[in-house]
């Protein structure tokens, strides 16, 4: 076994060989195209490229590309860009070279040929658009490929099948944790980088000329990118809200979850440093298991979800039960619909769902218990289950920093399409898809402080209290 064949076997099932061949003898560099994973702490696909860089006495270098990328918009390409600087730092901190370019001076294997790259590395994603641009980047090359499943715990292609419910996914990731749940060691590239390709400034706009990007939706100060904001983020919700997780999970007025989704989903921070500082706090262990469900079990049954449901952004995802008790309902009353705008622009007759709204307006966030919420009052307020649908995933992926991503996708499906859950009592419109009711909502938490926080978010004068009639329709 030659010594680059030891090194890729060492990372076990988390590489993919994208484009096998042997390293190019005249290579210069060992290139990661950073991606997904857009760090330079814990990353299992930027240490294999070290490691094999170091294994072949070459240099690293980073190459991010920043191109056009529906429907992302101004919000996600400034919390995007806010990170870089960080980025840098902990590349250089690594001896790692790092260059930006921007669309239309992003190709990648052009990159490739400018540096005399020996080859490839880069990260997994498995968004329909981002697998694309892999499995076309690999019939381009001609230098070894690979990728590695940087963003999970455990390796996406060790579930060969698709996961129905968290109970089935949940023992077979456990039973990996040994194997997979272990600290990433953050080699030091032994080579520096010393060519100078030329590098886009990442202070300069990154956007600049790209005439169909939505502009209309404004940056966010309620997060600050990067690594170092991730990691102290992880740190103060350990010390200070993870004890009480279990309770303050359900209460969105509280403040009482990480934060963390939008670090996880641009790669800011990697699952295993999480995972790894939950297991390590001084908090009792129902805590600890309560949190690492939603962050494994739940996160990456939703990764599973997007690699064998090519529909996972269309009702058409739906299981055949609620496929057919939603169709029962099609033809069911709806006292009360609403236009795309409106849900967008928070004019509906429900406070509760409006401060919902309006959290995901101006923080570019939402609580997960106001997503399900909010996700099936749009079912009930939508003229088709279809229309619902859409309608979810358009103001989901426009406005959260976390969207376009698996757990957003997944989230809808679940309130929606009634994914990973099961049947239950038949009602109309929904069907026997579950039931969320703003009355509800109150006996489970202070909604009323909610929508008062909510409202002077948005700079509104909230209602005296929830509105009595907002659960009237069903």
């Amino acid at each position: 076994m030659s010594t680059i064949d030891a090194i890729i076997a060492s990372y076990k099932e988390r590489v993919t060989i994208r484009r096998p061949c042997h390293a190019t003898p005249e290579g210069r560099c060992v290139v990661y195209w950073m991606q997904r994973a857009q760090r330079a702490h814990d990353n299992s696909a930027l240490d294999l490229a070290v490691d094999l860089a170091n294994g072949l006495g070459l240099p690293v270098v980073v190459f991010f590309a920043v191109v056009p990328y529906p429907p992302a918009n101004l919000r996600h390409y400034a919390f995007m860009q806010q990170a870089f600087p960080d980025t840098a730092r902990r590349l250089a901190a690594r001896n790692i070279g790092f260059v930006l370019r921007r669309y239309p001076h992003s190709d990648l294997a052009r990159f490739c040929d400018e540096v005399q790259a020996a080859l490839l590395v880069g990260d997994e994603n498995p968004i329909r658009e981002a697998l694309h641009w892999r499995e076309v980047l690999a019939n381009k090359l001609r230098i070894p490929y690979f990728t590695v499943d940087a963003d999970v715990v455990v390796p996406s292609k060790l579930l060969l099948k698709a996961q129905y419910a968290a109970r089935t996914i949940r023992p077979r990731l456990q039973a990996l944790f040994d194997e997979y749940l272990i600290p990433c060691r953050n080699p030091r590239a032994n080579v520096g980088f010393s060519a100078s390709p030329e590098s886009f400034d990442p202070a300069s706009d990154l956007t600049a000329g790209w005439r169909s990007l939505d502009r209309s939706v404004a940056p966010v100060s309620s997060f600050v990118a990067g690594t170092t904001e991730a990691l102290r983020l992880l740190e103060d919700f350990s010390a200070h809200r993870l004890a009480e997780y279990p309770i303050l999970q359900g209460a969105p007025e509280r403040q009482g979850t990480s934060r963390l989704s939008p670090y996880l989903h641009f790669g800011h921070i990697s699952p295993v440093t999480i995972a790894l500082a939950v297991r390590a706090a001084h908090v009792p262990e129902e805590a600890k298991q309560k949190y690492l469900d939603q962050l494994i079990t739940w996160r990456e049954l939703a990764i599973n979800f997007i690699h064998f449901q090519p529909l996972y952004d269309s009702i058409e995802c739906a299981e055949p039960w609620a496929h057919k008790s939603l169709a029962a309902h099609a033809a069911d009353p709806r006292p009360i619909l609403y236009t795309r705008l409106q849900l967008e622009n928070a004019e509906t007759h429900d406070p509760l769902w409006n401060a919902a709204q309006f959290q995901m307006l101006y923080l570019g966030w939402m609580h997960n218990y106001m997503r399900m919420y909010w996700a099936k009052k749009i079912l009930e307020w939508s003229p088709s289950p279809p229309s619902a649908y859409q309608t979810a995933i358009y103001l989901n992926d426009k406005y959260f920093l976390d969207g376009r991503d698996p757990n957003g996708y997944a989230g809808v499906a679940w309130s929606i399409a009634g994914k990973f859950d099961r049947p239950w009592f038949d009602r109309p419109i929904f069907g026997v898809i579950r039931y969320m009711s703003g009355a509800a909502a109150s006996r489970k938490f202070d909604a009323a402080k909610y929508i008062r926080e909510m409202y002077a978010l948005a700079g509104r004068s909230a209602p005296p209290r929830p509105a009595s009639g907002s659960d009237r329709t069903v």
